[in-house]
């Protein structure tokens, strides 16, 4: 599995933060994932969907070891067809969104956010288009 994207942000991630990958799988052999790192390595944030199961699986690597898996079972993904995967983050959690369908919430183990510096996209296909983007929030 290659890093297709990367991205650095020296004031960390804050609520309203959105990171939209699109692509295509074309096996069940689970090779893509995304990674939101803290400057000290941990992996505040792992999301996996898993095309051999029909999941979606979230969770952090602290301080050396991995937490308790999130799975999801919701899973509008199919293998052959193009996808696109939207997470984005509140106060409190991170949220996974596959084909504009809510597949996940996940709470946030490390803190602060603002320590959350660095986004890694791995796949073993080159993917269509990846963004990082500060959406605005909106109240009412």
């Amino acid at each position: 599995m290659a890093l297709q994207f990367e991205a650095f942000g020296a004031g960390g991630l804050a609520p309203g933060w959105s990171l939209t990958v699109q692509g295509q799988a074309d096996s069940g052999q689970d090779r893509f994932e995304i990674n939101f790192l803290s400057e000290s390595g941990d992996i505040a944030f792992h999301v996996k969907p898993r095309f051999s199961s029909a999941t979606v699986v979230g969770n952090a690597f602290l301080g050396g070891l991995w937490g308790p898996e999130v799975v999801s079972s919701i899973f509008p993904l199919a293998l052959g067809e193009p996808f696109e995967v939207e997470v984005s983050a509140d106060a409190e959690h991170f949220h996974v969104y596959a084909q504009e369908q809510k597949v996940l919430q996940f709470p946030h183990r490390h803190r602060p956010l603002a320590t959350v510096t660095r986004v890694q996209v791995f796949s073993d296909r080159p993917l269509a288009h990846v963004e990082l983007a500060k959406r605005s929030l909106s109240w009412g």
